[in-house]
């Protein structure tokens, strides 16, 4: 959590070390509102429009994800529409604080998705593990800690289908240097104390290694950070050819601060970029339902993806909050709410089936389905996707994590059929961009 912070305790507080929903005067946890907290981040909700046109420029469906609002709010996801339609370049950015040895379900959603992502763009990722930022910002953990966890975290994220020759995975304690450090340390040139403190709560207190690490969570998205992934030989020095490459970040909202930022001071860099595209995503309700997300540091929140099939279980009879009735002659009269059940949410997640879906949450609201049989349909989908999960994960071998962790230039195709632009749409030759920008004659890209 962001140290100091002035929030008072009965408005939610979301930021990108803890999320907690409001509270009444009576002290009850109220549901995340997602919609204030766009509101308040003047962001933009992802509407039908949106999925329409999106469905029209790729191809495909929007994912069970965007269509039932878990991914609910973007930043400039048009624009990167736009630029997949005409066959223009760029690439996704997400990445995991591996605070943990093993991720649970709710680390999960924003991964699976930018691996959706991945394969419906077919564009290059890099994928961040953020073991610095264990480290500074937990007093208890080592660095050796953090980096063995980043190391347990990777075979997981690998085990979830990343295309391995578009993905480049890495750990900030091993690969940060080179053009990314001089990128962050241009940046963090550009920021000042009174911004970060601003963005993030610090204070006089905060160790160093904070108030200078957003600028290394910031730079992560600039494709000049990465000189090894664009050419068969890595370029000897940033180029602005390079720098033009735009970046689609997936994220949980909480990390939203730190691309607030780096928007805000891309097109100060020597070589600019374009302000980052944003796509944002709720999170996986806790086990206890309401107000709060899953978390590593309660284990009883939270569905693990080591967990056994008895585990999940018990998790679920025992903590998943429910919408019914106390008794079953009350929830047949009555009915319960599907809106508030834990169960029933993470139905909403795993259960491809619309129809099949809306069929669950009528019966439930109605009556005719009991909360114990609303439970198992959970708790058979979510042993399910659990796994198939380990079963993969058994396949990631030290070969195949160096494989993924390794700097090289990566392969993709990005648009097969691009829309050449309207000559109205076109821009005349960009002009003083940064200040000493040069022109790489012999640099092809793409």
């Amino acid at each position: 959590m962001a140290e100091d912070s002035a929030a008072p305790s009965h408005e939610q507080d979301v930021n990108p070390w803890s999320v907690e929903g409001a509270r009444t005067e009576t002290g009850e946890v109220a549901a995340i509102d997602y919609e204030a907290l766009a509101k308040k981040w003047n962001t933009s909700l992802i509407d039908q429009e949106l999925l329409e046109r999106f469905e029209r420029v790729t191809g495909h469906k929007p994912h069970r994800w965007l269509r039932r609002g878990l991914f609910f709010s973007h930043r400039d996801f048009e624009k990167i529409l736009t630029k997949y339609e005409h066959g223009e370049p760029f690439f996704l950015y997400t990445g995991r604080g591996p605070s943990t040895g093993s991720l649970h379900l709710g680390h999960t959603i924003p991964l699976q998705f930018t691996k959706w992502l991945q394969d419906v763009f077919d564009v290059p990722l890099v994928f961040m593990l953020t073991d610095d930022e264990k480290a500074l910002f937990n007093d208890q953990a080592t660095f050796e800690d953090t980096l063995h966890f980043a190391m347990e975290n990777a075979r997981d994220i690998i085990a979830l289908g990343f295309d391995v020759k578009k993905t480049f995975l890495y750990s900030d304690l091993k690969y940060l240097g080179n053009h990314f450090l001089m990128n962050a340390w241009e940046f963090s040139r550009l920021i000042t104390f009174n911004q970060v403190r601003g963005a993030f709560g610090f204070n006089e207190s905060s160790n160093i290694g904070k108030i200078f690490f957003p600028s290394v969570q910031c730079v992560a998205a600039f494709a000049t950070s990465y000189p090894e992934i664009w050419t068969d030989e890595p370029l000897p020095v940033r180029s602005q050819k390079i720098a033009d490459i735009a970046c689609l970040i997936p994220m949980g909202i909480d990390q939203d601060p730190y691309f607030r930022l780096l928007r805000d001071n891309a097109h100060r860099m020597r070589y600019p970029s374009p302000k980052p595209a944003l796509i944002h995503s709720k999170f996986l309700t806790a086990l206890q339902g309401a107000g709060g997300k899953m978390s590593s540091s309660n284990p009883n929140s939270a569905i693990f993806m080591t967990d056994t099939p008895k585990q999940i279980k018990t998790k679920i009879n025992k903590y998943a909050f429910s919408g019914g009735q106390v008794s079953v002659e009350d929830h047949r009269r009555l009915g319960g709410n599907p809106d508030v059940d834990v169960s029933y949410i993470y139905l909403t997640y795993f259960e491809e089936d619309d129809e099949k879906l809306e069929k669950i949450y009528n019966d439930y609201k109605k009556g005719d389905l009991l909360t114990g049989e609303l439970k198992k349909l959970a708790i058979d989908v979510l042993q399910e996707n659990v796994q198939q999960f380990q079963e993969r994960r058994k396949l990631v071998t030290d070969e195949v994590l160096e494989s993924y962790m390794k700097p090289r230039k990566l392969e993709w195709r990005g648009n097969p059929n691009p829309v050449p632009k309207p000559p109205s749409e076109e821009k005349p030759e960009e002009k003083g961009k940064g200040k000493g920008k040069g022109k790489d004659k012999k640099l092809v890209v793409l």
